[in-house]
């Protein structure tokens, strides 16, 4: 199978908007997969117009429970222009749409579209099943990981200077999740938030804030030099940069990247 990549390096996937060229090239696809509505609220006008006798689409997050969004929700970074859109992005505010870092949600879906692969080209359903299982392996070696890696730690407040996309994983980890804004990027904290935040860190002696990759480390700087604490890179695995994709990066680099960062932020002793 020849697997195209619509998002490109480098974009924030919550802004993302297919382009025309992008549309023809999910109409000319044979498989068209993605998390959810809720991670792609764009996706319901294109999917409306496909012909679904020749484009199987594969909701790859279908069937999972999904986290709702945190109270502080923040605001809105710009205005919306049409009262549709405005409703689409309303209902995707209001669950987490990150299941990907839920390690076992992703086994999950490897399952899921691994069925799509052998429905789409059956010739090939060993190789497809063969490849399944490796990545399946992997991914519950990564869970074990964590599990070991952050159960003896001194801190358990995960503190986040970005928009809420680590709940999933905050929540499988036992760990108390705190997000400058909400489950989308183009949501901006506001000052009594960021209030909120700085005096967490002082009440529960937080040595770490977290930034994320493809969105500005700005919140987080100001958090941490409002408190003498240090920015470490969390990598939510929303998309990659360009020098990243050329380089091959793997999903699970990334992931074992964030352990270590977790382990030095939370100090733990594994």
């Amino acid at each position: 199978m020849d697997v195209q990549l619509l998002l490109p390096p480098g974009v924030e996937p919550h802004h993302f908007e297919p382009k025309p060229d992008d549309l023809a090239r999910i109409h000319r696809a044979a498989l068209f997969v993605y998390i959810g509505p809720f991670m792609e609220p764009w996706a319901d006008r294109v999917l409306s117009g496909l012909d679904r006798k020749k484009v199987q689409v594969v909701a790859a997050a279908q069937g999972v429970t999904l986290l709702p969004a945190p109270a502080h929700s923040g605001k809105a970074g710009h205005a919306r222009d049409h009262d549709h859109d405005h409703g689409h992005q309303q209902q995707a505010e209001a669950h987490d749409p990150h299941v990907w870092l839920d390690f076992r949600i992703d086994q999950a879906m490897v399952a899921r579209i691994l069925e799509a692969f052998v429905a789409a080209d059956p010739a090939g359903a060993v190789d497809y099943r063969k490849r399944a299982a490796d990545l399946t392996e992997q991914l519950a070696k990564l869970d074990q990981s964590y599990q070991h890696g952050l159960a003896n730690c001194e801190s358990r407040v995960l503190l986040h200077g970005g928009h809420a996309a680590f709940g999933y994983l905050a929540k499988r980890y036992d760990l108390d999740y705190q997000a400058a804004a909400g489950v989308t990027a183009e949501l901006e904290a506001t000052p009594r938030r960021l209030a909120e935040l700085v005096k967490q860190v002082r009440d529960y002696k937080v040595k770490a804030i977290f930034s994320e990759e493809l969105v500005s480390p700005r919140i987080a700087r100001i958090i941490a030099g409002e408190t003498g604490t240090t920015v470490l890179k969390l990598h939510g695995a929303h998309n990659v940069a360009k020098e990243e994709l050329e380089q091959g990066v793997t999903f699970s680099k990334l992931m074992e990247e964030n352990l270590k960062s977790l382990q030095i932020g939370l100090t733990c002793k594994n």
